[in-house]
């Protein structure tokens, strides 16, 4: 019962989130500010990640392709399917749901501690509209960070190939150009928008909503944390059946 109340209340706070909209002159400086903290702040570790996470692909791709038979070009084309249907858009968010959503919580969550919550109610502020919808139009931009790690995991996965002997720059080209379907980047970036969403409003609920004092605004993140990512994956789950089966 618990976990329904709790999905109720999750939905009445998206709604609430669209009510008396704050004064655009205020939300404007609220949306750069969290574009700041949630897109370019996010753009070092995801460029580090995607860039390596792409060659350790690439490696262990060629590593089990070791049959002569088997063509080269091979590698390109299953590092580009690995990066562009799951890594970038899926883990990535998960990676993200580590450090944008425990962001958002905790923030929101001492927020709530030291009732400057409250006292937003107080002055007639809708709280919810306040401090949520900045994050929710912020990360509408999270395609972006998504685009780019697309791009590095496969410049990662080209300099591993081609740097350590596993094919050659054209094989690998080749690969990544064989049998090309473009619904795969439209099925990612419809991924990557319901998971901007989820990282937006799952991470505020948990901020929001938490209860105690500075101790529960770690506990709040965490959980806030396991709750984000089992979402995503089960999200994953559901688009990847009714997309591409």
């Amino acid at each position: 019962m618990q976990y329904l109340h709790n999905i109720g209340v999750y939905f009445l706070m998206i709604v609430e989130m669209f009510r008396k909209p704050t004064k655009w002159s205020v939300m404007k400086q609220l949306i750069l500010k969290d574009v700041d903290d949630l897109i370019i702040g996010s753009l070092g570790i995801v460029s580090f990640i995607s860039f390596f996470v792409g060659g350790v692909v690439t490696i262990q791709t060629a590593l089990n392709i070791d049959n002569p038979l088997i063509p080269k070009y091979l590698v390109g084309f299953a590092t580009r399917q690995s990066i562009i249907l799951e890594f970038a858009p899926t883990f990535m968010s998960i990676i993200m749901a580590g450090k944008v959503g425990s962001f958002i919580t905790s923030s929101i969550g001492t927020m709530r501690v030291t009732e400057q919550i409250d006292a937003l109610e107080v002055m007639g502020i809708n709280s919810l509209n306040y401090l949520v919808f900045p994050k929710f139009i912020s990360l509408t931009l999270y395609p972006f960070i998504i685009s780019i790690a697309m791009f590095l995991g496969i410049m990662g996965g080209l300099a591993a190939c081609v740097f350590g002997g596993y094919a050659t720059l054209d094989d690998y080209i080749m690969g990544i150009q064989t049998e090309f379907t473009p619904f795969h980047i439209v099925y990612a970036f419809i991924k990557t928008f319901l998971f901007a969403f989820i990282l937006a409003t799952v991470p505020s609920f948990h901020g929001y909503y938490m209860k105690g004092g500075a101790l529960e605004v770690g506990k709040a993140s965490t959980t806030s944390f396991v709750w984000t990512s089992v979402i995503i994956i089960l999200l994953n789950y559901i688009l990847t059946q009714m997309l591409l089966s």
